[in-house]
């Protein structure tokens, strides 16, 4: 069951935190205000960290290393992709 979502980037700041933001607004689209999200940099991506990582589809590997699910983006700043790549992984739980 997915509890922590967290959204990286190279450095933390910019994109990480659009996607955050993106990611709540979407959450709360598909009723899930159950689900806390965070965002970070590449260097927090680790086991444990978050059940599902988002980031942008060139950082995939770096997250299915640290295990959990794993949502890449084409464009980081869409709603349209974030909210039904999030419905789809949040289907299959």
């Amino acid at each position: 069951m997915i509890k922590k979502v967290m959204c990286f980037c190279g450095s933390g700041l910019g994109t990480s935190f659009v996607m955050e933001m993106n990611a709540k607004k979407a959450l709360k689209k598909l009723g899930r205000d159950d689900i806390e999200v965070v965002h970070s940099t590449i260097d927090d991506v680790m086991e444990g960290a978050a059940d599902l990582y988002i980031c942008s589809q060139d950082l995939v590997k770096n997250a299915e290393k640290a295990g959990g699910k794993v949502i890449g983006l084409l464009n980081m700043v869409n709603m349209k992709e974030m909210t039904e790549k999030l419905e789809k992984v949040l289907a299959e739980e």
